[in-house]
Formats: C-alpha cells, sequence, structure tokens
C-alpha cells in the first residue's frame, strides 16, 4: 500500500466549504409521526421547555393545540410569537409571521404542522419554504410532519386509507434534516386516545375512527413510519462513512459506490405523477440521482393547454422531489429515453404502466413502452408503475394565474383546428377545378402528381389530419371527375383501384413525413434561436468594458429571447441594489432585494411570491451574487418548460460572468494606476533627495563654521545653531525620503541589498541606543534583553536604523521610560519597543497598521515635527528580512511596536587547535 497518498486538494476544498455552509445554516429538528395523535407537538415543546430550562432563547413561532388541554398547558413560559392577519375572501386568517421570526432571530424557533400550506399572498406557497428561509438565516427550527404528508408516499397512503392528502412536503426536506425523531404508539393506544377526544373533537372522532384510523390503516402506517424513519438513520449512517473513508490508505471504513441513476418517463396520462413519486422513493433507497424525461412527439404535440399543463406540474413536481428535468422531442418514445438513458449512465428506467387501449386502438394496440424500451436498451432495467386513484391530483401549472400564451391559446381552439380541414377541402376543390380543362391535355398520372402536390402543401402548413382528409379528398375528386365513367363513382376498369389505392397510401405517407419533417424542422429552429441568442450575448458581452454596458446588453438579450420587459440590477459598493428611477410597473424592488440577500430565485413561476407578475433570478457569479435579473415575459408559461428556464438560467449567469470581469478588470485598472503613482512618486522622491542632499550638507559645514568665528556675536553664534539644528533635521528627513524610495524600488520588483551576517542583538540594541539619544535627550530607556539570546543573521545597519527609528518616535510622542526589549523563540527573534505614554490615538484602534503607510501620523495636526515616513521606512526593512512589525496599546498605558524577524539556528563556534610552540 502506498503510504504517500495525498488528498485530493479539490475534495477537501469542497468538505470545507460544505462544513462552512453547514455551520452557518441553522439545524431542522423534525419529529416525525404516521399520525395525527401520537404526540409530536407534545414531545416537541416538552423538548422546548429544557431547553429554555437551561437557558436558550427558545420561542414559539406557531403551535397548532388543535383544542388539546395537555398540549396547551406545556406552552407556559415559553415566549411565543404574535401571528399574522391574513384577509382573504371575505375572511381573516391567522398564518405564521416570517418576517417577525427573522427579525427575534431566536436560538430555536417552534413552528408546527411543516406541510400546511399558506394562506394566497404570503411570501411562499408552503410552511416548509418559509423553514428552509428560517434556516438560511441561521436559525435552528423545530417541527412537526405526518408520514402521509411525504410526497413520494402521497400514493401509496392514499391507496391504503382511500383518503387523498392534498398537503405534501418533498422528500428532500426530511432527508436534509438534520435530526429526525420518531414518535410512535401503538394502534390501540392511539385508538383508545381517539376514543378518548385527546385527538379530535367528539364529533370529528367518531368520523374519523370510521375512516382514517381504522387499525388496519394504522398497522400500515406505522410500518411505514418506521421504515422511513429507518432509511434516514442509513442515510445518516452512510454519510458518515463517507466522511470518514479517505483516500490515505489508513485502514478507515470505505466509502460506498453508487450504482447507476434513475430515469423516469413522463407521460401525458393521469398516473403519471406517481410514477415520478415512485421513481422519488426509489432514488432515495438507492441512494443515486434520478432524472425525469418527457418526450415530445408529433402526437403528443397536439394536446391541448390542460394535459400540456399537466405534464408540466409533473416536471415541476419531478424538480421538487430532487430531480434533474428534461424535454425530449422525437418521433419514438423508446428511441429517445433509451438514448437518454445511455448519455445520463442510467441503469434503470421507470415508466407507468400502459393504459388499456380504448376505442379504434383496440384493434391496431400499440406494443407496450416497457417492451419498445426493452428492445431499445435490453441492458437497463425497468421498473412499471401501478396507477394510484387515491393519490392528490396536481393542479395545472399556470404560472401567476395568468392567461396562458396567445399564440398557444389558438393552436388549441377547435376553431383553429377546423380551419386546416376547411383549407384541405378548398384546395382539394381548387386543384380539380384546375384540372378539369386539361383532362385532354394531360394524362391521369401528372393529374395524380397535382393531387398529390395538394396534399404535401396541406401537411406542410396544417399537419397530419388536414393532410389525410386532403388524400381521401382527392381519391374521391379523382375517382369522379377524371376516371371513366366521368361524374361517377363507378369504375370501369379494375385496375383503377390499384390506382386508388396507392394514390391514398401515398398521399398518407407523404403527409405522415412532411408533418414530420415540419415537426422536427420547428424543433431545429427552437434549438437553433436559443443557441443563437446565447452566442450573441457571450460575443456582445465579451466587448464590454462597463457595467452599464453589461446591463443593457444582458436586459436586451433576455427580452429579446423572452419577450415582455427586463431589468438587470447591478449592486453598488455597500453591497445594495441600485433600483432604477423608473421602474417599469408590477417591479417590486423587495422582492429583488429578497432573492439578493437569499441567492434564490422568486416571483413569477416559483414557490416564493409566485402571484408577482414577475420573475427575478439571482446573478450568480463564480466568486459572488453580483445582482438580480428580473424578467416579465411575454408568455409566462414558457418559465415552466424546463429548457427555457435552464435558457434563463444560463443567460443570467453569463451576465453575471461578464459583470465580475468588469469589476476585476476595473480592480486591475486600479492598481495599476496605483502601482504607476507609487513607481513614479519614489522615482521623484529618489531624484530629489539626491539633488537636495549635496547643497545640504554644504549648508550645514557653512552653518558650522560661522559658530567657530571668532568676531561673531553671541545672537550670531545663536542663530548659526539653529540653522545646523535644523539643517541636521532636514537632512535627516531627506535621508528617510531617499531611503524609503530606494527600499519600495527594491520590494516592488528591484533588489534590497541586505548585508547579512550573524549579529549579536546586544550590540544592535546598544548602538541604537546611542545614535537615537540625541534626539531622545535626557528620557530614560531601559532595555529587558535576557542573557542568553543567540545570534541571529540580519542586516545590523537596517535594523539598527529600524530601532533607532521607533525610539524617535517613542521619544517624540511617548513618556519615559521608554524600554527597548528582545527575545527568542524556535523559529523567530522578538524586538519590542514600550513607552508609558497616552498610547495609541482612540481613532486608530482596530486599524493599527495603518500607522506604516507612508505620510500617516497618528495625529493629523500635531506640533511635533515629521512627515511620517520613520515608521513606514521600518515596515519596509521588517518586510525585506521576511518579518513583520505591528503596533498596539501596553497593558498597564503607552504604546508598544513589535518587530518579528525569522531566525535560523546559528552556527558551532569552530575550535581553535593547538599550535604547538
Amino acid at each position: 500500500m502506498n503510504d504517500d497518498v495525498r488528498p485530493d486538494p479539490d475534495a477537501l476544498l469542497a468538505q470545507l466549504r460544505a462544513e462552512e455552509q453547514r455551520s452557518q445554516r441553522g439545524k431542522l429538528r423534525i419529529y416525525f409521526g404516521a399520525n395525527a395523535g401520537v404526540g409530536k407537538t407534545w414531545a416537541m415543546l416538552s423538548a422546548a421547555q429544557r431547553e429554555h430550562a437551561a437557558g436558550r432563547d427558545v420561542v414559539i413561532g406557531v403551535v397548532e393545540t388543535h383544542g388539546r388541554s395537555e398540549t396547551a398547558a406545556v406552552l407556559a413560559g415559553l415566549d411565543t410569537l404574535p401571528l399574522r392577519e391574513v384577509a382573504y375572501r371575505g375572511r381573516t386568517l391567522s398564518e405564521f409571521d416570517l418576517d417577525a421570526a427573522l427579525a427575534r432571530k431566536p436560538a430555536v424557533l417552534l413552528v408546527d404542522e411543516l406541510a400546511h400550506t399558506n394562506a394566497p399572498g404570503s411570501r411562499h406557497a408552503k410552511r416548509w419554504q418559509d423553514v428552509q428561509e428560517l434556516q438560511s438565516a441561521g436559525i435552528e427550527v423545530w417541527s412537526a410532519l405526518n408520514v402521509q404528508h411525504l410526497e413520494s408516499l402521497n400514493g401509496t397512503v392514499g391507496a391504503i386509507t382511500g383518503v387523498r392528502v392534498h398537503e405534501t412536503v418533498p422528500d428532500t426536506v426530511l432527508d436534509e434534516a438534520e435530526e429526525v425523531v420518531l414518535v410512535d404508539v401503538t394502534p390501540d393506544e392511539l385508538t383508545a386516545r381517539l376514543a378518548a377526544g385527546k385527538v379530535y373533537l367528539p364529533q370529528q372522532a367518531e368520523r374519523a375512527a370510521q375512516n382514517f384510523f381504522r387499525k388496519g390503516n394504522l398497522i400500515a402506517l406505522r410500518e411505514i413510519a418506521l421504515r422511513r424513519t429507518a432509511e434516514h438513520v442509513e442515510d445518516d449512517v452512510r454519510g458518515w462513512r463517507v466522511e470518514q473513508s479517505g483516500p490515505q490508505g489508513d485502514g478507515g471504513p470505505p466509502a460506498w459506490n453508487t450504482s447507476g441513476a434513475i430515469l423516469v418517463c413522463v407521460g401525458p396520462h393521469e398516473g403519471a405523477g406517481q410514477t415520478v413519486r415512485t421513481a422519488a422513493r426509489l432514488a432515495g433507497q438507492l441512494n443515486v440521482r434520478w432524472h425525469a424525461a418527457y418526450v415530445e412527439t408529433p402526437r403528443l404535440q397536439r394536446l391541448d393547454a390542460a394535459q400540456r399543463d399537466r405534464i408540466l406540474a409533473v416536471l415541476q413536481l419531478a424538480e421538487e422531489l430532487g430531480a434533474e428535468t428534461a424535454v425530449l422531442t422525437g418521433v419514438n418514445v423508446a428511441e429517445e429515453l433509451a438514448a437518454q438513458a445511455q448519455r445520463l449512465n442510467c441503469a434503470t428506467l421507470v415508466v407507468g404502466r400502459t393504459e388499456p387501449a380504448q376505442g379504434w386502438e383496440r384493434w391496431w394496440p400499440r406494443p407496450p413502452l416497457a417492451r419498445e424500451l426493452a428492445r431499445h436498451a435490453p441492458g437497463v432495467d425497468i421498473v412499471e408503475v401501478a396507477r394510484a386513484d387515491s393519490s392528490r391530483r396536481l393542479a395545472h401549472a399556470r404560472p401567476g394565474g395568468r392567461r396562458r400564451d396567445p399564440a398557444v391559446e389558438d393552436a388549441d381552439r377547435p376553431q383553429a383546428r377546423r380551419s386546416g380541414y376547411a383549407w384541405a377541402a378548398a384546395t382539394s376543390v381548387a386543384i380539380t377545378l384546375l384540372a378539369m380543362p386539361l383532362v385532354g391535355v394531360l394524362e391521369l398520372a401528372n393529374i395524380v402528381m397535382l393531387l398529390l402536390l395538394g396534399v404535401v402543401a396541406v401537411a406542410m402548413r396544417f399537419g397530419r389530419g388536414p393532410a389525410a382528409f386532403a388524400a381521401m379528398l382527392n381519391v374521391a375528386a379523382f375517382d369522379y371527375f377524371f376516371v371513366s365513367p366521368r361524374l361517377s363513382f363507378a369504375v370501369s376498369d379494375v385496375q383503377y383501384l390499384v390506382t386508388f389505392g396507392v394514390m391514398l397510401g401515398v398521399g398518407l405517407l407523404v403527409g405522415q413525413l412532411t408533418a414530420g419533417l415540419r415537426f422536427a424542422a420547428g424543433v431545429s429552429a427552437s434549438r437553433e434561436r436559443r443557441a443563437q441568442s446565447l452566442f450573441e450575448l457571450t460575443r456582445e458581452l465579451s466587448a464590454a468594458l462597463e457595467s452599464a454596458q453589461v446591463v443593457a446588453l444582458g436586459a436586451a438579450a433576455v427580452q429579446g429571447h423572452f419577450g415582455g420587459r427586463a431589468v438587470v440590477l447591478v449592486t453598488d459598493a455597500n453591497d445594495r441594489l441600485v433600483v432604477p428611477a423608473d421602474a417599469p410597473p408590477g417591479f417590486d424592488p423587495s422582492v429583488a432585494d429578497w432573492t439578493l440577500r437569499q441567492g434564490q430565485p422568486a416571483g413569477l413561476a416559483t414557490a416564493t411570491l409566485a402571484a408577482q407578475p414577475w420573475h427575478y433570478t439571482p446573478l450568480k457569479a463564480p466568486m459572488r451574487v453580483r445582482g438580480v435579473l428580473a424578467l416579465e415575459p411575454a408568455h409566462p408559461r414558457w418559465l415552466l418548460i424546463p429548457e427555457q428556464a435552464q435558457q434563463l438560467d444560463t443567460l443570467a449567469r453569463q451576465i453575471a460572468i461578464a459583470l465580475e470581469r468588469v469589476h476585476y478588470v476595473e480592480v486591475a485598472q486600479k492598481a495599476v494606476v496605483e502601482m504607476e503613482s507609487e513607481r513614479l512618486r519614489n522615482a521623484l522622491l529618489a531624484a530629489i533627495s539626491h539633488d537636495v542632499r549635496t547643497p545640504l550638507t554644504a549648508l550645514i559645514a557653512l552653518a558650522e563654521s560661522l559658530q567657530t568665528l571668532p568676531e561673531g556675536t553671541g545672537d550670531q553664534r545663536a542663530a548659526a545653531r539653529a540653522i545646523v539644528t535644523q539643517a541636521h533635521q532636514l537632512h535627516a528627513l531627506v535621508s528617510n525620503l531617499l531611503d524609503m524610495a530606494r527600499l519600495e524600488s527594491g520590494i516592488a520588483g528591484g533588489t534590497v541589498n541586505l548585508r547579512r551576517d550573524w549579529q549579536s542583538v546586544e550590540e544592535v540594541v546598544g548602538s541604537a541606543i546611542r545614535a537615537a539619544r540625541p534626539a531622545l535627550g535626557d528620557m530614560a530607556v531601559q532595555t529587558a534583553l535576557p542573557a542568553e539570546l543567540p545570534l541571529v543573521e540580519f542586516d545590523a545597519v537596517l535594523i539598527e536604523r529600524v530601532l533607532v527609528n521607533l525610539l524617535e518616535n517613542a521619544g517624540k510622542y511617548g513618556a519615559e521610560p521608554i524600554v527597548v526589549g528582545a527575545h527568542a523563540t524556535d523559529r523567530a527573534l522578538v524586538l519590542s519597543v514600550r513607552d508609558h505614554g497616552p498610547g495609541l490615538p482612540p481613532s486608530l484602534r482596530g486599524r493599527e497598521q495603518t500607522l506604516f503607510d507612508k505620510f500617516t501620523r497618528g495625529q493629523a495636526e500635531s506640533a511635533t515635527p515629521g512627515v511620517g515616513l520613520g515608521l513606514a521606512i521600518c515596515k519596509a526593512v521588517v518586510s525585506a528580512h521576511g518579518g513583520e512589525i505591528t503596533a498596539a496599546n501596553a497593558a498597564g498605558g503607552g504604546a508598544e511596536f513589535t518587530v518579528t524577524l525569522p531566525r535560523r539556528t546559528p552556527p558551532e563556534p569552530a575550535e581553535s587547535s593547538d599550535i604547538p610552540a
């Protein structure tokens, strides 16, 4: 076994990100039971009382007692949020106040009845969506749930009890819960509670005992609840083993290999929802990913709007249960599904059971879909799902309750379909009238070609049905008007019967092929439009250099593809959305702000604020959310089609990436400007300092010579001494400027010539104190140096300069005594200079490092001379040595500057050999 195997850095990074997200997200605890009345709410409240007694902030968001006195008694002592009043159809409904809970932000929040449907107009349609937003805000939530409310078990429970449950929760909510607490009682005990009035009121209890609460139902639901809880525990164990398994080969438990994925076929029949639920439950049991696909054939394309809305609702259900959905197009359903299963590496196909043939199909039945799939995909397992008539019916997918696409409406109207048959009849009549005068000129075969040409034209424009009708009319017209005896359906030559049959068959075949070609051309055109819009947007965004250009191009591209109106909103420097002054009607800035903060879509065709007329999508870039894309599409129903939703998501991602690119281009440009400015300033400082240094040295020499003239008066000598003092200060300033320019140029890309050698720290500290004595005057300087300080390798001249600058700074702004200390660790030498003055200004608290910037002083307005270069030189010297310098207020008063220099073990001194005399 290879012991040098290193962990995958990408896997470690993904694990760290996942752990960070989990740490920021609130936990979810679900009290899970088989039926109402098992004691879920009571158990939840009892645990809340224990947590409250332990000192945690526990608040009740909403709890339903259902008139049970035992449950109401456990509420005592717990804070409760007031409910929100919602007016609906002349009534006032009390709902959970999500905004109040987010503002209160307790440690634990109790939100009962997870499957509850919120009143219309609420932010979310379901209470479990409120819980997810609470978790995103970092709030731990406790809730309660019955097994019959799980979406994947909806049909199973309905088949057992005969009762349709309409309020459901996606299985992913239970699967992602950190804790699931099973609350279980025996069927006999639950029946006794029901009889005692502890579950429902007496009149309700009597009806429940005769229907839902039959003993057989209770036993079956209890078994399902126990199995579902066991599956959750198994998932926890599997997740733990996967986390514990690693690539290091340390003998830890190995991780499981997942099997192939599952592909479920969504059909137009009523049982498609149950097929999806069964596939979701199967995927959860096998711990595999799963997909849902609907194949639109030319025949299915002619379904009415209600049936298509039902198909979209089933696809939306699959997405809620965790599937990736797709709408495929093709002539053969089995071929398309087999190809999709191969592309997605699916090992199992789940299909609904074929319905019995009805009408004329009983005489010419189609082969079952499962048999066709077995022929096209022999290596794939096929699971047939029975229908469940007791499962809840899915609401038709009509986003925002708005009117459907007018173009779709026109295609579905009966008069629109009748017009195709009318045009077929008119075409047949027109060709017959045109050909009758040509009977003696053209052969009958040529007339047949003209009639077939009419069939092709009708098929291209109106589809299969009108084309078949035109073919039959043309055969009848050919027999009546062109075959002897004319103007009669009688046939003098039997061979014409073959002509009629071939003519009808060719007409039907040509119509079928032409309609199929028309369907394929429409599909290709739709795909080409999507690809073209992406190509054009990508090409135009690549040339954008400003955020305003990206906003304009992005809004135009989305509006051009989806119609309607589109708005791209970006964030400002404070990460707040910039709302346009002329916001279009119906646009809600608060919804856009929620989308930005949560990073999730909202509005039209989503589960959050679905009544909004606009759809809001976050602009997610690789680094962060850059803004929000708001869209009011011309055809709201498009947003429910998976391909169109993916197109919108792709457009939004391209816009977000462009915004991020422009942002970093601006950052890079600012950095380049700052670097060039810094380089120019350093060059000017170096040039000026070098040119000023020579005449300044001469000025100092002349001033000193004035002091020695014998004929000078006392005032003249005093003036000469003042000139010398000021010249020395100016000389020190010019030296600082020159040194700073040299150090900065070396750090920026040049070379800082460090004369490193093994130095004695005590000697460098002593020479620094002597050098700083003229500036310190009579201020007391103390040293705190251990006796056994090791030799350290550094540039003694530069480090001495650092200590001198720190001592002069302490002399200017601090008070005596000044203490110079040093100590060594295994890897570093730590030097410190401390004074006992007022310390650092309060304005620098939390940003002490700004003291080391060039031309920065602790007090902007001060009588103390200086330009703020001493500490900047210290930082440059220390950085050149690979060290660090910090400033802080010392305990007991005063400021303390600490220099940390890296060190290594000094070499052993060489032993001198004895030389004989």
